[in-house]
C-alpha cells in the first residue's frame, strides 16, 4: 500500500482536492488545512475530492475527519462533491462527512462538477 499524497489547487470555479493512496493523520490535517485557506483566499465554497486513487484499510480516516468536520468554524460553507472508485471508499466518505452538504460520484468527474456548479 502507498504512503498518501496529496494535490490542493484553485480551478476556475472550484477547489480542487486530489488524495491517493494511504492517508494519515497529518495528510489530512493537511488537505483541510489548504482547502480551507483557498476557500478563505478565493471566495470558493465549491470542493471537488478526487479519491479514486484513495485506499482506505480501516474506519480510521473516516473518522479523523469526522473530528476535523466538527473543527470547522461556525458558518464556513462548503459544497463538497467526492469520487470515488468503489463502495468501500464511498461509504468512508459518508462517514467522514456526516450530515454535511456533499455528494459522492462514482468515476463521474463529469456529473460532480455539474453537481457543485447547480
Amino acid at each position: 500500500m502507498e504512503r498518501g499524497q496529496l494535490w490542493v489547487e484553485p480551478s476556475a470555479t472550484m477547489i480542487l482536492a486530489r488524495v491517493r493512496g494511504i492517508p494519515t493523520e497529518d495528510l489530512l490535517r493537511e488537505c483541510q488545512k489548504r482547502v480551507l485557506q483557498l476557500v478563505k483566499d478565493t471566495g470558493q465554497w465549491r470542493v471537488l475530492y478526487d479519491a479514486l486513487e484513495l485506499e482506505v484499510p480501516n474506519v480510521e480516516p473516516a473518522l479523523i475527519q469526522q473530528k476535523l468536520e466538527a473543527e470547522l468554524e461556525p458558518g464556513i460553507r462548503l459544497r463538497r462533491a467526492i469520487v470515488v472508485q468503489n463502495t468501500r471508499v464511498a461509504y468512508h466518505g459518508r462517514l467522514a462527512f456526516g450530515a454535511g452538504d456533499y455528494r459522492v460520484f462514482y468515476n463521474d468527474f463529469a456529473a460532480a462538477v455539474r453537481w457543485l456548479e447547480e
